[in-house]
């Protein structure tokens, strides 16, 4: 039996003040968003801001339903639309904030199983590294260089 260990890395900004300003400007796009999410049955909210290569900034809410599984996360409503909008341009950096409507978030809310996968799909794609922000409603915010920190194990094209 062999052994392998496998370790992920994340720089954690205090504050918002702390980010570089072109990450200030995406999370608070990204928060502005949150805001404006269908959450009516969770009332947890999420934004998602996504900088592509081409300059544009592609924004994204949770879109909740009834039929819970037939809703989106905040982070595949970004992807998807820049995928359709700017199929050729490069996602570049995501923020991510959630805050629920009952309690207040105080840690980092990382993106879902189903999220990472979807963004790692483009992550592969693109063949460059998406650097991923996220943060709760108020606190720290965790940096993470690429999906593939959070995901190391990707399931891609290459295993069907």
């Amino acid at each position: 039996m062999k052994k392998i260990t496998i370790t992920s890395s994340f720089s954690i900004f205090d504050t918002l003040e702390e980010l570089p300003n072109e990450i200030q400007n995406l999370m608070s796009q990204a928060v502005e968003i949150r805001k404006k999410a269908y959450a009516p049955y969770s009332q947890f909210k999420v934004g998602a801001a996504l900088l592509l290569d081409n300059g544009k900034i592609i924004l994204g809410s949770n879109q909740e339903n009834a039929a819970y599984p037939s809703g989106l996360c905040a982070e595949r409503v970004g992807i998807f639309q820049a995928g359709s909008i700017y199929p050729e341009a490069k996602i570049l950096k995501m923020a991510i904030t959630a805050a629920s409507d009952t309690n207040q978030t105080q840690v980092p809310i990382p993106p879902c199983g189903a999220c990472r996968q979807s963004i790692a799909e483009y992550e592969i794609k693109q063949d460059t590294p998406i650097e991923i922000y996220f943060m709760g409603e108020i606190g720290a915010i965790y940096q993470s260089a690429s999906l593939k920190n959070l995901l190391p194990l990707m399931f891609d094209k290459k295993f069907l």
